[in-house]
């Protein structure tokens, strides 16, 4: 017999009184921690309890008795439900402010070393439709509101274009407007969505791995150029030429029109050929006269106006004269070594993905750098001992890894080669503290700048210089 789920209470008069990880709010309860998410600082709210561990808590807002005097309108109709920008009921300068206290903590109760005063965050210019980068995913079975449930309608037609819903892996909100691309998104979206209904084709349906229409992925360059790639799930040439010949049609603006069929049971396109149908291959950022081609399998950083701030704060703490050698680890496509290299005397560039060292390659000789080499492959089986031997001992090091961080492999090859200068970009401050404890030994923290690159989320980008002691 099935064990009795144990009730949870509704706790009356919670009060919300902090920010806490991943975009939640907390409060206490008795002597535990309640995290609830898309509460604000000061509300209070008649407390659902969904989980109850030993030593902390979860729950929903069942009712707001008082919201705080904090809160702002949500711009965007789907809030709540599709599992994004999930601090849009907070201004922007306080949502600045938990990123600024983010970093502070994670430097304070992680790092535990000395540490200069750190600098102001730099906010995000733009706080809606930033992002450069989309994807939308078809499917049969769209996520019905807890409001389109309450109603009582019937809904027969369940085909959606939009966005996964957090914990529920085969349910997708259809999304009528997002506010974090250019509204072409929007009309690029609806169309398809539309279209294929009009025509009849199936939308995918992920527990069976089947349905014509599977996934696309918009990319909008800040120079106004546009990337299209909608993926298909079966190879029906005839279908698959009329959604394409109609989106041609109607954005006759689009620069890359590509589609892809993946027949695999995962969205993954990595591996998938990708088929041009209309345009050029690729799509072009510009940073400061120099141009950086977009393939569609390529890494550029989602906030292309905010990346141009967080590469020039890179680069100032890099205090190039353009005598030194430079290493820039976790290159990606060679952005920010391309970006650098007319200060530098040469910059080597390491990554693991193939392709992107190929994409890094190909920037270089675009914008006609010669002082720039790429080496692909795991960073701590590349960037040795014996490899750092064979170049040259570096001036200057730039790493931007991933949110895991460095492994501490990488990080002793880094304390043996002794760069005067370190510059450490992270997306994850956590992991960035770590191993600014480990680095310690040999280097002392002179600068700390936060960066926000993603409005209305909790995420924080942080760039630290460090010097030889």
């Amino acid at each position: 017999m099935a064990r009795k789920r144990k009730v949870l209470p509704v706790v009356e008069n919670f009060e919300i009184t902090g920010v806490a990880a991943e975009g939640k709010s907390l409060g206490r309860w008795n002597d535990l921690v309640v995290f609830v998410p898309y509460g604000a600082p000061g509300d209070i709210i008649d407390l659902k309890v969904t989980r109850k561990k030993h030593s902390f808590a979860e729950g929903e807002i069942a009712r707001m008795v008082k919201p705080s005097d904090l809160r702002v309108e949500p711009f965007c109709e789907h809030f709540g439900v599709c599992g994004g920008c999930k601090w849009q009921h907070l201004p922007y300068e306080f949502q600045l402010q938990c990123k600024q206290q983010q970093v502070v903590d994670a430097m304070e109760r992680i790092a535990k070393i000395e540490i200069p005063e750190i600098n102001p965050i730099l906010g995000s210019a733009e706080t809606k439709r930033y992002r450069n980068k989309l994807e939308f995913t078809f499917s049969n079975k769209c996520w019905l509101t807890r409001e389109q449930l309450e109603s009582g309608a019937e809904f027969p037609d369940r085909n959606a274009l939009g966005f996964h819903i957090p914990g529920a892996f085969d349910k997708v909100l259809n999304i009528n407007q997002c506010w974090l691309q250019d509204d072409i998104s929007d009309e690029i979206r609806l169309f398809i969505r539309d279209y294929a209904v009009k025509q009849g084709y199936s939308f995918y349906d992920i527990r069976n791995n089947e349905g014509l229409m599977r996934m696309i992925m918009v990319r909008v360059a800040s120079t106004g150029e546009i990337m299209l790639v909608v993926v298909f799930s079966e190879p029906n040439q005839t279908a698959i030429d009329d959604v394409m010949g109609a989106i041609k049609e109607r954005f006759p603006q689009i620069t890359s029109l590509i589609y892809v069929v993946n027949l695999k049971v995962n969205d993954n396109i990595a591996d998938q050929e990708m088929i041009l149908f209309s345009g050029r291959d690729y799509i072009e950022e510009e940073m400061e006269g120099l141009k950086f081609r977009i393939g569609p399998k390529s890494f550029y950083q989602t906030n292309s106006k905010q990346a141009y701030e967080l590469y020039k704060v890179a680069r100032r703490m890099a205090k190039l004269t353009g005598n030194e050698l430079v290493y820039d680890l976790y290159t990606g496509t060679g952005t920010i070594a391309n970006f650098v290299s007319r200060q530098a005397r040469q910059v080597i560039g390491i990554e693991y993905v193939p392709e992107a060292i190929e994409d890094a390659k190909l920037n270089s000789r675009v914008n006609g750098i010669d002082n720039t080499l790429f080496y692909a492959g795991d960073m701590k089986d590349v960037l040795t001992d014996a490899f750092v031997a064979e170049h040259g001992r570096p001036e200057v090091m730039i790493v931007d890894p991933p949110r895991a961080g460095m492994h501490e492999d990488v990080v002793n090859v880094i304390l043996n080669a002794e760069p005067e200068r370190i510059v450490y970009v992270s997306c994850n401050p956590a992991t960035q503290a770590r191993d600014l404890a480990m680095l310690d030994v040999k280097y002392r923290v002179v600068e700390i700048q936060p960066v926000d690159m993603f409005p209305h989320t909790h995420h924080v980008e942080n760039v630290v210089g460090l010097e030889l002691k």
